[in-house]
């Protein structure tokens, strides 16, 4: 009876940790070395469907398969007086491309809204069902 708002609550909860994942590339996309020495590696939040608790149970929203590091390269910039430069004279960056992860940034934001909306609606229909039933 609950379904809507278990996958609603799934899908806040998701977008909410790709929000955070998100803002945690924007605040890395400078961070030339990081505790490993290397460069700030850009991550992606990767989403499955929820498994069921019984064969019936068809809507069960989404949960998170993991957080996985984007392999792509970093940029590679000529800063030789930068600390972190190699013999060349050049700085490998983040693969952090602030554009993308504005726009990754404002699609979670807009997701988020939707799995908002859809859990007030699912309230208001279980509420009036309730009061039907009085």
């Amino acid at each position: 009876m609950f379904g809507a708002l278990r996958i609603a609550a799934s899908g806040m909860s998701a977008e909410r940790l790709r929000m955070d994942v998100t803002s945690a590339n924007l605040a890395n996309a400078n961070s030339t070395r990081g505790a490993d020495g290397q460069p700030y590696q850009r991550q992606e939040v990767v989403l499955q469907a929820a498994q069921g608790q019984s064969f019936d149970d068809v809507l069960n929203g989404v949960e998170v398969a993991g957080i996985v590091k984007d392999s792509s390269p970093g940029r590679r910039v000529y800063d030789p007086s930068h600390p972190d430069a190699d013999a060349q004279g050049y700085v490998t960056l983040p693969n952090v491309n602030t554009v993308t992860e504005m726009t990754d940034l404002i699609t979670e934001s807009r997701g988020y809204e939707a799995d908002t909306k859809a859990l007030e609606a699912a309230k208001a229909m279980y509420t009036k069902t309730l009061e039907l039933l009085r």
